[in-house]
């Protein structure tokens, strides 16, 4: 029987491991790079790693490792080879040329490319799809060689110009229009988004950040109690969504934005520069941090580093340590966890109240900023994130209506 189900793309993956980083690191850079493909539904099905000073400039890896690449993607018939750090143009040509030598046709994606055609997948809005593509034609533009390199060899001699060059100087043009029109197109959406947010300044603008996949669209629905998507995939949300939530009888907006990754391209941040707004013109943020996580301290470090990058890394804050439920009795030594007498079942809830009181004793609840520990998928610990936003909130709602208190509606 024939079948008609499409099939996952298959794809390995290779890395550099330089002198700044650590084995464990590369390995958990590979794992996130897996993660990332797997949102794009390729299958990985082998990794590879190098030990360089420096990715080589020509091929990425040495010779005799992009040999074993070879032969494993012959091997194996793979239809992608994914490296975790941006390719340059020159570096994709001989690459490919690589593998031509074997009459082997793969596609050769790096990092930034992956993360790009994520987005343009998860991108729902007009203003999303847009900032998209104008990453992805400015990604593209310094790349088109390759893609015409082959026609010029067809026709040339003294004083002549393969169709191939003819075409990828028509190819250069087009892009450099289409990013002059999207650039002018997001001016106008801008300027509209503008005019929306100016309308909001009325009342306290709260903003969920955090590394992508850390549970920001759960907690979302759980301040806001409105329908948003969630999803344990990379980038699940892409678009901004704001909402306006009401706690104590104080309206506020919270908005939930793209989550921030470490090497994300540059180009991406620029374009996606008016839905960043909603981070950099919020009055409070919710720094989302996935407990879980073995290098969560790393990715706590690329959202400040990111946030300082936009101008919002001097706003307020709570820290709330989220994932909690998966925090283990392994992770935190604690032996003496059971209830009661004999082999009783662990009850969940009061485990994760141990938890809770163990991490409220640790380090990690520091003064400043506040910190709050929860678990968005079990609902716990809500109550008390809730009373620390509306402590902050209140504090910047009198700020733009002095005379709330004397409200009797709020006494």
């Amino acid at each position: 029987m024939h079948n008609t189900e499409e099939q996952n793309e298959t794809a390995v993956l290779v890395a550099v491991q330089t002198q700044k980083q650590t084995a464990e690191q590369t390995k958990e850079y590979l794992d996130e790079l897996a993660f990332l493909a797997d949102t794009s539904n390729i299958n990985t099905l082998e990794t590879f790693t190098q030990k360089l000073e420096k990715p080589d400039n020509k091929t990425y890896v040495g010779k005799g490792k992009m040999q074993d690449i070879i032969a494993y993607v012959i091997d194996k018939d793979v239809d992608m080879v994914i490296f975790d750090d941006d390719l340059s143009s020159i570096q994709v040509r001989n690459i490919e040329n690589e593998f031509e030598k074997f009459l082997k046709e793969v596609k050769i994606l790096d990092r930034s490319s992956l993360i790009l055609g994520i987005f343009a997948m998860r991108a729902q809005t007009v203003q999303a799809r847009t900032q998209v593509e104008l990453a992805q034609q400015q990604y593209v533009l310094p790349r088109l060689t390759r893609m015409w390199s082959h026609l010029s060899k067809q026709r040339g001699g003294m004083g002549m110009r393969g169709p191939g060059e003819k075409e990828l100087e028509t190819d250069r043009r087009i892009a450099k229009d289409r990013i002059v029109f999207l650039k002018e197109k997001l001016m106008l959406i801008d300027k509209q988004s503008m005019t929306q947010r100016k309308n909001r300044d009325k009342m306290v603008r709260v903003s969920l950040v955090g590394y992508t996949n850390v549970g920001k669209s759960t907690l979302m629905q759980r301040l806001s109690k409105a329908d948003v998507f969630a999803e344990n995939k990379l980038f699940a949300t892409v678009d901004a969504t704001v909402r306006k939530v009401t706690f104590d009888n104080v309206p506020f907006l919270l908005s939930d934005t793209v989550g921030f990754i470490r090497k994300l391209p540059t180009k991406l941040i620029e374009a996606f520069k008016s839905t960043l707004d909603e981070v950099r013109e919020a009055d409070i943020l919710l720094h989302v941090v996935d407990i879980s996580h073995p290098n969560y301290q790393e990715q706590i470090d690329v959202v400040n580093l990111t946030l300082a990058e936009i101008g919002a890394g001097d706003k307020a804050t709570i820290l709330v340590f989220n994932k909690i439920d998966l925090f283990s009795a392994e992770d935190i030594e604690i032996k003496d966890w059971e209830i009661g007498s004999g082999n009783e079942p662990v009850n969940q809830k009061s485990e994760i109240e141990k938890v809770t009181e163990f991490l409220k004793n640790s380090y990690m609840n520091l003064p400043q900023p506040t910190t709050v520990f929860v678990s968005a998928v079990q609902k716990e610990n809500i109550e008390e994130l809730r009373e620390a936003i509306i402590n902050i909130v209140k504090e910047k709602h009198i700020l733009i209506f002095p005379n709330w208190v004397e409200n009797p509606i709020n006494s």
